[in-house]
């Protein structure tokens, strides 16, 4: 059993809580942060992604997906709506969205843009070079214009984090997945995060992953380098082999150990 935080105040969860995620999946780390930011206690179950259980193909049979949530023998996929789930399920605990109506449609507003608009460009950066890659590096840049801006003249003016002074719903869905525009810069040579072009998107990312729950849930640079590595040459060959080099695609079971989709580029 894993304690999402040594200080937590909160009691265990009256029914077990378990976790079926993948070690490089932010969408799994988006519910591992969530369930440490809460204080929950949670078992937590290691998938491997190129041969899936039969457990995890049970529990979601819909997208067989990581993450996959398992409370008093329930079954809940899907990170956005386990994150909303945790917040219903556990009202006495930190909560992850605000309390004001509009600026909880708000930040689910934002979270379906980084997971429609600026998870996919980030990912077309990944899975291609050339003009292509160039393309896709100008989509990544205009949408990371418009978090700017609203960090700078709209909703989120003057805060440290999407939430406010602490890390909210926001912040853990574009933090879980924006480590690894660092790595993909390094694996691909292109530059997505220019701190003077996006000096507050940039100093929001600097606080967030200095935060000791997030420090606790991201895998080290090192790991994520040689993942990424892997994937990326994956998917170039499949590219140069006439397949879709597509990381919303699942890759082969004959592939590297994880599906291309599950490395998570969903920022």
């Amino acid at each position: 059993m894993e304690k999402a935080t040594e200080n937590a105040k909160n009691p265990a969860p009256a029914a077990p809580v378990k976790l079926l995620g993948s070690w490089a999946s932010s969408y799994t780390h988006r519910v591992q942060l969530a369930l440490r930011l809460k204080g929950l206690e949670f078992e937590y179950k290691e998938e491997d992604l190129g041969s899936k259980s039969e457990e995890l193909l049970r529990l979601n049979p819909v997208h067989k997906k990581v993450p996959v949530l398992v409370h008093g023998g329930r079954a809940l996929p899907e990170s956005v709506v386990i994150l909303q789930y945790l917040d219903d399920a556990w009202p006495e605990t930190r909560p992850l969205l605000p309390a004001d109506a509009f600026d909880r449609a708000l930040a689910r507003f934002w979270c379906h843009f980084a997971d429609d608009k600026l998870g996919p460009a980030v990912g077309a950066v990944f899975a291609s070079t050339g003009e292509e890659q160039e393309a896709a590096v100008r989509q990544v840049h205009e949408n990371l214009a418009l978090l700017e801006a609203e960090l700078r003249d709209g909703a989120f003016r003057g805060r440290r984090f999407f939430g406010g002074d602490e890390v909210g719903f926001l912040d853990v869905v574009l933090g879980c997945g924006s480590y690894w525009l660092a790595v993909f810069e390094e694996v691909t040579g292109a530059r997505l995060v220019d701190a003077d072009a996006f000096p507050l998107f940039h100093a929001w990312l600097r606080d967030f992953e200095a935060l000791d729950d997030v420090r606790e849930t991201i895998p080290a640079v090192d790991r994520l380098l040689e993942y990424a590595r892997g994937v990326r040459h994956m998917l170039l060959g499949l590219a140069g082999a006439g397949g879709a080099a597509n990381p919303a695609d699942e890759a082969p079971v004959a592939a590297p150990p994880a599906a291309a989709t599950d490395i998570a580029v969903d920022i």
